[in-house]
């Protein structure tokens, strides 16, 4: 199955397409997608679509499709998503050679490297939009984003397959576990929904009707925080200003408890891992040793463990009113052996 997914001919997307009910003209376009196969396809009509195959093993039918019923949800709600065609049988998930796909209209429009105030206002209430609507349901089939399955469930994968340097394994390994332990200890009373999952700036388009949130395939049950500070990530003076200015607009539709905010050093690097070993997992792919020549390498993990340590310490150094659990003591100083100079000022060697 994987080798028929790594290399997937326009022929066969073609003959998926026309098998489908559409009429292409030939015309096959592969779009950037490391995670997926993505092709433009061009219609007899001039009109254009989107055929997307799905990774083998990554989601089930079950889960694919609770994707595609939340994103048709939201578009009934008028929420700018790209939502799935229907095919003629009603439904949105067709395969061929066991292999999942789904068709999307093509959404014009470009992605903007920075947002002005008035563009994250609007950011603001339709992500809350989208959280409303997300509480409605629960995903039951989809990932919860714990500890577990954003942290210790990645770091496994990292160690079984031999992935972490030995000069380094037991500082990463450490490093995880006590930023798990900081995240479930936070998000113990914080509610979980339906959420983007993966809501950052190349998953936005602008276009001449406005914004469109795209690729739902991390969709999830999580905090609201992750989707909020992927859109608004820098935590710089600047960008302080700038979540200040989307939460406020977010809180117009929907309410947003400010401890939340604690979250999101500790997802930030959860995200941190995730990442590493989403790479490792597709190291078979081709095309990802030519997309990430850097990662393996021993450099690579010193900086990634470096990293997750600076994240535990710029948590400490920069959260306030953390538990009382939770707040690091500040160690004893070593109790010095005492000598006749420190009773008698005028005494020398």
């Amino acid at each position: 199955m994987s080798n028929f997914f790594y290399n997937l001919t326009p022929d066969t997307v073609l003959t998926a397409v026309e098998k489908s009910g559409f009429e292409p003209t030939g015309h096959c376009m592969a779009l950037n997608s490391y995670e997926n196969r993505v092709y433009d396809l061009r219609l007899d009509d001039g009109s254009h679509i989107v055929g997307k195959f799905y990774r083998p093993g990554r989601w089930t039918k079950d889960q694919i499709l609770e994707e595609h019923r939340f994103l048709l949800e939201l578009q009934d709600d008028e929420i700018p998503v790209c939502a799935p065609l229907r095919f003629s049988d009603g439904s949105t998930l067709h395969e061929i050679n066991s292999l999942y796909y789904a068709i999307w209209p093509r959404t014009g429009g470009r992605a903007a490297d920075e947002h002005t105030d008035q563009a994250l206002q609007i950011l603001g209430r339709l992500l809350a939009r989208i959280h409303n609507l997300g509480v409605t349901k629960t995903a039951e089939h989809r990932l919860k984003l714990t500890g577990e399955t954003y942290g210790l469930i990645p770091l496994a994968f990292l160690e079984e397959n031999n992935f972490l340097p030995q000069n380094v394994r037991e500082r990463y390994r450490t490093a995880v576990h006590e930023i798990v332990d900081i995240y479930d200890s936070l998000c113990a009373d914080v509610p979980f929904h339906r959420i983007h999952g993966d809501c950052h700036h190349g998953n936005l388009l602008k276009g001449d009707q406005g914004w469109f949130f795209l690729d739902f395939d991390d969709f999830l049950s999580g905090p609201a925080v992750q989707d909020v500070w992927m859109l608004v990530p820098a935590r710089d003076q600047e960008g302080l200003r700038q979540r200040e200015l989307f939460l406020d607009a977010y809180r117009q539709f929907r309410d947003f408890d400010s401890a939340w905010l604690r979250l999101i050093e500790p997802l930030r690097a959860l995200r941190f891992v995730r990442y590493a070993a989403w790479i490792a997992k597709r190291w078979e792919d081709p095309a990802f040793p030519a997309a990430f020549p850097h990662f393996g390498t021993d450099k690579y993990w010193a900086e990634q463990t470096e990293d997750l340590e600076d994240q535990i310490d710029y948590f400490y150094n920069n959260t306030r009113d953390l538990p009382p659990a939770m707040q690091k003591q500040d160690e004893p100083e070593e109790e010095q052996e005492l000598t006749n100079k420190d009773f008698f000022w005028d005494w020398e060697d």
